[in-house]
């Protein structure tokens, strides 16, 4: 493998291997740590055997993850010799370096300074750094037409089957101006969707207090409303990800229906048992959801819901799992992921008495599932006839492939336009809904250019 590079070398800007691995939000961190290396001359190589060295940003927080992010560190390792490890898993420093010992360094998450020193310290930067971390214009690892947009790192909320507080911190919200230079400067540069991540969106603003922050001159103060206000001006789609049912969500919900944003919501509820959700160490207040979605729904008929659950959390009875399915029924979301329960290193469940055999985990997620695919085919026919404005992902020779304001990319579905059309990924356009199954939407092109 290449030796440290001295300064002034004549060889060739060194190249960097990286490695992105678990949520949009590592993504992010992952596309800063790409920027400032671009910034400052090294070149990104796709493969490990040309690389200098070699990133892996990893994630920690389900065993299946660390397995995934071990896994990807021994095989870079293996094929380069010269790696380091930033991310997640990084908390687990020790746990890494008994198993790799030869890696060149291990930093925690959004730890861009310590990587870029790590960087240094084996390749020196062909060009001076910049003073700021993250420059003007950001590599995007995701495609051009849209952009995740991270307001806060880290969560207040101490969940028993999460370490993400111990992994990422407590919740630290990015100033108001801040996040809206950089939505503007996506948009500027092409971006027609932003999506709004974070670990808990809902309490965007909490530990700065609200403060007021000028924006374009005007002062505003630094909450999810005056945020979601600010983005709806940009010419933009603009998607909530991570949203806890609190009352603050009521003031955006009126933006979605004047359409400043998407009426989209994506929101982490886990069970529908009190009792549960008790357990979980998460608000127990499942009428007051179910309220609260109805008047959402009432004030924005629109309105798209997307939610996730755990099955099998340790001490759910079959009248838990019961009252879960009911809610299911009730709730009628609209996109819904479900995940048996699973263990993670260092998470208070773990203690938790009566767990679940994972035969009976299985099962109840099969029952769950079954009674959701019904909901969402039922959700999906219901759009049969419409006319929608669709975003335009992929192209392709026999038909083009569009989301709907309520499919968020790759965990949502999709709506299919049949036929080869004169339009490209990043384009809006408007097409009849002609036909649904379970997870799609089909249509046909409005007013467009057929090749």
């Amino acid at each position: 493998m290449a030796e440290p590079l001295e300064p002034g070398s004549d060889r060739q800007a060194p190249a960097i291997g990286f490695v992105s691995l678990g949520c949009p939000k590592n993504l992010v961190d992952s596309e800063r740590i790409l920027t400032q290396l671009r910034a400052e001359g090294y070149v990104m190589v796709p493969g490990y055997a040309e690389a200098d060295l070699v990133i892996v940003n990893t994630c920690g927080f389900i065993d299946a993850a660390v397995e995934e992010s071990l896994e990807t560190i021994g095989d870079a390792l293996a094929a380069n010799g010269r790696v380091i490890v930033t991310g997640c898993l990084g908390v687990r420093a020790d746990e890494i370096r008994g198993k790799y010992p030869k890696l060149l360094g291990i930093t925690g998450p959004h730890a861009y300074e310590e990587v870029m020193a790590l960087v240094h310290a084996q390749l020196p930067a062909p060009h001076d750094p910049w003073s700021s971390l993250i420059p003007p214009q950001g590599v995007k690892l995701t495609p051009r037409h849209y952009a995740y947009l991270k307001i806060s790192e880290g969560c207040n909320h101490r969940c028993r089957f999460c370490i993400i507080p111990s992994l990422r911190g407590d919740l630290v919200s990015r100033p108001l101006n801040e996040v809206m230079a950089e939505a503007e400067r996506l948009v500027e540069s092409g971006v027609r969707e932003l999506l709004v991540v974070s670990q808990d969106t809902s309490a965007y603003g909490v530990d700065l207090k609200y403060r007021t922050d000028f924006v374009s001159g005007k002062p505003m103060e630094t909450r999810l409303h005056s945020l979601a206000r600010a983005l709806g001006d940009l010419p933009a789609w603009i998607r909530l990800h991570y949203v806890y049912p609190y009352p603050q969500v009521d003031q955006v919900i009126p933006l979605m229906a004047e359409g400043a944003i998407l009426p989209y919501l994506d929101m982490p509820l886990q069970h529908g048992s009190e009792r549960i959700l008790k357990a979980m160490g998460r608000p127990a207040a499942t009428e007051k959801v179910l309220q609260r979605i109805a008047d959402w729904r009432r004030d924005c008929p629109e309105l798209v819901l997307r939610s996730t659950f755990i099955v099998g959390y340790p001490g759910e009875t079959e009248e838990d799992f019961a009252e879960l399915l009911d809610f299911l029924k009730e709730a009628r979301l609209d996109r819904v992921g479900c995940f048996t329960y699973s263990p993670v290193e260092g998470a208070a469940a773990n203690a938790l008495p009566e767990q679940v055999p994972e035969a009976l985990k299985e099962e109840r997620l099969e029952r769950f599932m079954e009674v959701q695919a019904n909901v969402s085919a039922e959700k999906l026919a219901q759009k049969t006839g419409q006319r929608m404005i669709v975003l335009v992902d992929e192209t392709h020779p026999e038909h083009v492939i569009a989301r709907g304001p309520g499919d968020a990319p790759e965990i949502d579905g999709q709506v299919i336009i049949e036929g080869s059309w004169e339009v490209q990924p990043g384009d809006f356009v408007e097409v009849d809904i002609d036909g649904s199954d379970a997870h799609d939407l089909y249509a046909s092109m409005v007013g467009a250019d057929h090749t």
